[in-house]
């Protein structure tokens, strides 16, 4: 089964921190039988104890299997040099104490060549550049010179390897509603040297579930299994069925009976697709006539928009027809009936159509559906949450039509229920 590739440990320099130490995770059921076979288990010689790491992430996603608890068997080696080490609580490096089960910032390469190089100027960073963040199982020393950490690392997104599973996606690196700040649990266990500790960090859990929790620092929601190559499921939103980014925003359906959360993205997708729709490549936006007073409107019928008839619709078409219509008799209908009654018998194919597909589209076609944007260089628009009710404003970028306004306002309907968003 494949595996995440091991963080790389680079050939030590005078500046990196040696670690004797290292992990490998054999299957404890193999084991047995070898020991079973061998019966070499002595006082003198007693065999490594394969050890379970109970996970301390409880991810509020799922993985594929429900009973995936990212529990992982282990050994440290050498195991006797490891285990003849004192465990302790905690250790205090440069004046700052560190604690098990706490979360470290770790120096890597680029943080080394920071730390060389403070005044030169660098290439600008991605998150996977900035120190490694872990979170402490273990500490054992032998003495103040030689303490140790066993760690899982928490990867940045973009540490994602590649062949990740993503759902029915395999992906890698950072995916589109990954946060800035966000980090993502494992249980991906290595041993350091602490002196290789830059800070402490601060790493919250956020509970998705929670929809009024902000998270001001880092985070973590999803938990990556190396032995799988799986990462957690993420909660879904708004209609398109996709998680949230909390760096960017999202509308709450002020209906009761809906309350869905959408995204701003998406709220302005569905507006624009509607808008090309109407207007097209050549029709100018005309909006709809002011009420006029009472006086003036007992004078004349009700408009479309009055009405309730779509307000999108125009005042008036005159009807041209291409020829002169006369008087239809009705002798004339029933000489047609038995014509009409015998053309309806057989299969009649119309010219020009197409025949009627059966079953559902497929999920591909809808997601085509969904993100095509015909509108693109045509009509753009942005919500103004900050008035109230919040309003999606739409401006004409077609340069060729005139006759109707460049930019105009709408209100914010939920996706889900059409209830305007207050």
């Amino acid at each position: 089964m494949a595996t995440a590739r091991k963080r790389p440990r680079p050939d030590v320099e005078e500046s990196q921190a040696e670690c004797p130490f290292s992990v490998i995770h054999p299957d404890p059921n193999e084991k047995e039988k070898k020991a079973k076979r061998r019966r070499q288990d002595s006082e003198d010689h007693p065999q490594p104890k394969i050890l379970l790491q109970a996970s301390p992430f409880s991810p509020m996603g799922k993985f594929k299997d429900p009973n995936n608890t990212m529990d992982r068997h282990y050994q440290v080696q050498p195991y006797q040099k490891w285990m003849d080490m004192t465990r302790y609580n905690s250790f205090v490096l440069n004046g700052v104490k560190y604690w098990s089960e706490g979360f470290i910032f770790v120096a890597n390469s680029s943080t080394i060549e920071r730390q060389k190089n403070p005044g030169e100027a660098l290439q600008p960073r991605k998150k996977s550049d900035d120190d490694w963040v872990a979170r402490i199982l273990e500490i054992r020393a032998s003495d103040e010179h030689h303490v140790y950490a066993r760690v899982y690392w928490m990867y940045w997104p973009d540490e994602l390897p590649a062949g990740t599973q993503d759902g029915k996606k395999l992906i890698q690196g950072r995916q589109w509603y990954h946060g800035a700040n966000e980090l993502i649990a494992s249980n991906h266990m290595d041993v350091i040297n602490v002196v290789s500790v830059t800070a402490p960090a601060t790493v919250n859990q956020w509970d998705e579930t929670n929809e009024d929790e902000v998270q001001p620092a880092l985070y973590w929601r999803q938990a990556f299994d190396v032995r799988s190559m799986e990462l957690s499921s993420a909660e879904l939103r708004c209609k398109c069925n996709r998680p949230e980014n909390p760096d960017k925003r999202l509308f709450g359906c002020s209906n009761d009976d809906c309350k869905k959360w959408l995204h701003d993205e998406c709220l302005i997708h569905d507006a624009l697709v509607k808008t090309y729709k109407r207007l097209g490549t050549d029709k100018p936006h005309k909006p709809t006539p002011v009420k006029e007073e009472a006086g003036e409107s007992a004078k004349r019928p009700l408009s479309p928009s009055e009405t309730g008839a779509a307000q999108t619709a125009e005042q008036s078409i005159d009807v041209k027809p291409e020829e002169q219509q006369h008087t239809i008799k009705l002798a004339d209908v029933e000489k047609a009936l038995p014509a009409i009654k015998a053309e309806n018998a057989t299969n009649v194919s119309v010219a020009g159509t197409e025949p009627k597909r059966r079953g559902r589209p497929r999920k591909s076609e809808l997601n085509d559906q969904a993100s095509a944007k015909p509108y693109e260089g045509l009509f753009e628009g942005v919500i103004h949450s900050e008035r109230s009710p919040p309003v999606l404003e739409i401006t004409d970028l077609r340069d060729s039509v005139t006759g109707g306004d460049k930019s105009w306002t709408e209100p914010v309907q939920c996706l889900i229920c059409g209830h305007e968003i207050q």
